[in-house]
């Protein structure tokens, strides 16, 4: 599938909140959505397909050297073709050459999140107990901290 990574406009959000909707019990609004579009901390990003289509997008608050990840979600026709892969990984990079880590929660049972962050090299660090309380579940909190710009790891 061709698709390109763009920063957000204004002009994705339509696409987006159809995506917000079809994703979570609790979707952001979209004066959240442009409150979000103009805050200096935050980066978001569009999958566009190449008819300019939203296929998914993500949100990274990063504050000094701390990264969260926000979201990342996909339109379910798009689903499990590599666009969220493609999403964090972007984070990912941006990550390693900015912070120190990039954290995030996710439900304890999304299994095809928790499955995308492990592989992408996220650790589970934590839970948070009855988190999402209408669907009595946990949420994992997950990080992936990075090397300071130059330092290499040392090998024991």
């Amino acid at each position: 599938m061709n698709f390109r990574l763009v920063p957000m406009d204004r002009s994705h959000l339509p696409q987006v909140l159809a995506i917000e909707r079809a994703s979570f019990a609790h979707p952001w609004t979209e004066e959240q959505l442009v409150e979000d579009l103009y805050n200096d901390l935050i980066s978001l990003v569009a999958a566009e397909g190449e008819d300019g289509t939203v296929l998914g997008y993500g949100e990274v608050r990063a504050i000094l050297d701390e990264g969260t990840l926000e979201k990342i979600a996909v339109a379910p026709a798009f689903r499990r073709q590599g666009v969220a892969e493609a999403i964090l990984g972007a984070y990912l990079r941006f990550g390693a050459a900015h912070l120190a880590f990039l954290t995030l929660e996710v439900r304890a049972g999304n299994a095809p999140a928790v499955a995308l962050y492990e592989k992408m090299g996220f650790q589970t660090v934590g839970r948070r107990k009855n988190y999402y309380r209408e669907l009595h579940e946990d949420a994992l909190l997950m990080t992936v901290e990075f090397s300071a710009p130059g330092e290499t790891e040392e090998k024991s």
